[in-house]
């Protein structure tokens, strides 16, 4: 009698689907079946860090690339909204591959403000990339309490 020495087969039974399916997920990433091109003309929006400091609401997004003159800040009905358009520079080169990832086209970013910011006195300032708007906060109006009378 022969002793055959049993290994387990993972391509077999259940676990073939798991197998093919996970094998696909990794060769989809690696080989990025999606077109890069696609995705940097998708949709994209801004990253903001919004802090509080010395009674002023501070927001600052990161906009690289982004001209001065394609960038737009509003505040209406207590919602600020960040807008522009990062344009696309190409490079040509008929030896060399390139890989688009940097996202291009337009983008808006909307963020609703507490009431107590004074959209009167807005700044915003452009630096090195960073778009950082200070919105100065208002004291919280005082609360009147309204008695209910009991008939």
């Amino acid at each position: 009698m022969k002793l055959i020495s049993r290994r387990p087969d993972f391509s077999m039974g259940a676990g073939i689907d798991f197998r093919n399916a996970l094998s696909e997920l990794l060769e989809r990433f690696w080989k990025d079946d999606l077109s890069t091109t696609e995705l940097a003309f998708a949709g994209w929006e801004p990253r903001v860090d919004i802090s509080e400091k010395d009674g002023q609401m501070i927001i600052k997004a990161d906009i690289p690339g982004v001209d001065e003159k394609k960038l737009d800040v509003q505040v209406v009905n207590n919602v600020l909204t960040i807008s522009g358009e990062r344009e696309e520079k190409v490079e040509k080169k008929e030896q060399n591959y390139h890989r688009i990832e940097r996202s291009y086209g337009s983008f808006s970013r909307s963020i609703e403000l507490p009431e107590t910011v004074s959209t009167d006195k807005i700044q915003a300032d452009y630096q090195k990339g960073v778009l950082t708007v200070r919105l100065p906060m208002e004291k919280p109006k005082d609360v009147k309490k309204i008695s209910v009378k009991v008939s």
